[in-house]
């Protein structure tokens, strides 16, 4: 059988952070030395498709030219990575050979790994994928119904075989959006607030910094139920709205894990071990992944044991603490990924433990208690917004366990304060007279706008300067204690934040040594 001549242009996607971005495979099948030769700043994973697509092409039936083959992908400046490559190199080859119909190959986006058998599989980052094809207006083709993107408006077909294709009129299953339902968005719902007794000063806390999305440290001796707590905070946050669950399960889908909770609203609750290098905390690699900053986003980075972690890695998260997303350098460029997630952190107060325990004494030294407390470092700490001492229970309180507080009470006046806060919020751009709103998250917004938020009267705003005087605080110390104070006030669905509010937000921050 003689070999048909020809050229065809497809497009697919390649992940560069957590976005997937426009690639265009160009195939030309040419005489020459028979062989295949892919160019275009491929990886590793990328060259090796050669043989995968060898072989699949034989399996699903079709013929392999015995030719001269060139894969260029364009852009040639930008790094191709990963198998989803596979797919639309091999249909650009039967297009270019006339053994499928070219036109099928228009206005579509194809990514997918192949096995050796012509079997299409999915690859990590379908849903970035998706979000691309869609940005573009391009229908997404993948392998199979696993693949699925629900995203509304996107259009997607399944293409499971390259042995579909040999059909006199091949025909590929439209892949529906499917509704999503968010009602039942409650991370964990099983750790409910209600399994703890005592403790209500930390829960109240937890309430405060769900509703405003602060960072939050508890520290206190082994087994005063600081895991405890930072584990059920999930069940009070509010679940992911559309644009959110897209973005964070994108985010999730190019490291390869499960999306399937993330799609119904379930926040991210992240808990990574103390033994967590930089690259896995804030991201990196080769190709750059996210890292657990990242795959937090919208969610909870839970952080115990503190201060077993590397003083570096700790002094990592400052940046995006402030800025809401990470941003890694690499020679060819900077890659940018969101993280705007909330820091929960614990901490034991010293080596052995028990420093300031009021039953168990200290072992040890101060050189000691300051060395292991100064892992944290000042400048994190200064943007951890309420820092609370957590006590043991005693043993009359632990045998009341199940009697708490539960989560679904807690939870209602997180919602009920959010409400007020959008509220609030909108009444005061409307009074601004149309300037832009802005929706709080766990950062600062300009420090006007804080104190202008909070409409301090000037008996209580005497109260704070003389305060933040006399214990030495920060500028950023001073705003963010103001947003602590204003979602306290939010609580309590008050306009303005009063003297007992900024009381309480200090009380959170200044804790004893």
């Amino acid at each position: 059988m003689s070999t048909s001549y020809g050229q065809c242009a497809i497009n697919s996607a390649t992940l560069r952070g957590v976005e997937a971005l426009p690639v265009v495979v160009e195939v030309v099948v040419s005489g020459g030395l028979p062989g295949m030769a892919i160019v275009g700043m491929p990886d590793t994973a990328v060259q090796d498709a050669r043989e995968r697509v060898r072989a699949a092409i034989r399996a699903a039936g079709f013929t392999m030219p015995d030719a001269k083959i060139v894969v260029n992908l364009a852009p040639g400046n930008l790094k191709k990575t990963g198998a989803g490559f596979d797919l639309p190199i091999a249909l650009g080859l039967l297009a270019a050979t006339g053994q499928i119909d070219p036109h099928l190959l228009e206005n579509k986006l194809f990514v997918g790994e192949l096995a050796l058998d012509g079997r299409v599989r999915t690859v990590p980052g379908i849903l970035s994928c998706g979000r691309c094809a869609y940005s573009n207006h391009w229908m997404l083709v993948s392998g199979t119904e696993a693949d699925r993107v629900p995203l509304q408006g996107l259009e997607q077909w399944a293409l499971p075989h390259l042995g579909v294709l040999r059909a006199k009129d091949p025909e590929m299953d439209l892949l529906p959006w499917p509704p999503c339902s968010y009602e039942a968005g409650v991370g964990n719902a099983s750790a409910d607030f209600a399994d703890i007794a005592g403790h209500e000063t930390a829960k109240r806390a937890l309430q405060i910094a769900a509703a405003g999305n602060h960072g939050i440290l508890l520290m206190g001796p082994p087994g005063s139920g600081k895991s405890m707590l930072a584990s059920r905070l999930p069940s009070l946050l509010p679940a992911l709205t559309d644009e959110e669950r897209m973005e964070v399960a994108s985010i999730h889908s190019v490291a390869g894990e499960d999306v399937a909770s993330l799609l119904q609203g379930v926040r991210p609750f992240r808990s990574p071990h103390h033994s967590a290098t930089m690259a896995g905390l804030v991201g990196g690699g080769t190709p750059v992944r996210p890292g657990e900053i990242s795959l937090a986003h919208k969610g909870v980075l839970f952080l115990d044991e503190l201060s077993e972690f590397k003083t570096s890695v700790l002094q990592a998260l400052r940046q995006p603490l402030e800025t809401g997303r990470v941003s890694i350098t690499r020679a060819d460029g900077n890659v940018v990924m969101p993280a705007d997630f909330m820091l929960v952190a614990a901490s034991n107060p010293c080596p052995c433990g028990y420093y300031g325990d009021d039953e168990i004494p200290c072992t040890c030294t101060s050189a000691q208690i300051q060395g292991y407390q100064a892992k944290i470092g000042g400048p994190l700490l200064d943007r951890i917004d309420l820092q609370l001492d957590v006590r043991r229970l005693p043993p009359q309180l632990v045998m009341d366990t199940g009697k708490g507080a539960s989560s679904a009470d807690l939870r209602e006046g997180v919602l009920r304060a959010r409400e007020f806060a959008s509220w609030r919020q909108a009444t005061q751009q409307e009074a601004a007279e149309g300037a832009p709103g802005k929706q709080r998250s766990g950062r600062p917004l300009k420090p006007q706008e804080v104190i202008e938020s909070c409409r301090l009267s000037l008996e209580d705003r005497a109260f704070l300067e003389s305060m933040a005087t006399a214990t030495h605080m920060s500028g950023r110390g001073i705003i963010r204690t103001l947003l602590v104070a204003r979602t306290i006030a939010d609580l309590e669905e008050s306009p303005a934040v009063l003297k007992r509010h900024a009381a309480e937000a200090l009380s959170y921050r200044l804790h004893e040594d």
